[in-house]
C-alpha cells in the first residue's frame, strides 16, 4: 500500500531527554513511530527524507 508521511518530528523520551521516535503524521492521523528499522512506518519516513519529500522537525522542548 502506497502512504506519505506528510510531517514528522522527534519526539524525546521524558526521562533521558534523547530522541527516543517519531510522532509523525500519516494518512491524515497523528501516530507514534518507533526507532525500528523493521516498523513500515519508519522505513517510509526514512525513504521520504532520504528522497527529499520530508524534513524531521527537532523534538518539542
Amino acid at each position: 500500500r502506497k502512504y506519505m508521511a506528510t510531517a514528522a518530528k522527534y519526539a524525546k523520551d521524558p526521562m533521558t531527554g534523547e530522541n527516543m521516535s517519531f510522532l509523525a503524521v500519516i494518512d491524515g492521523r497523528e501516530v507514534g513511530v518507533p526507532f525500528d528499522p523493521d516498523n513500515m512506518d519508519y522505513a517510509e519516513i526514512m525513504r521520504q527524507v532520504e528522497a527529499g519529500e520530508l524534513t524531521i522537525e527537532p523534538a518539542d522542548e
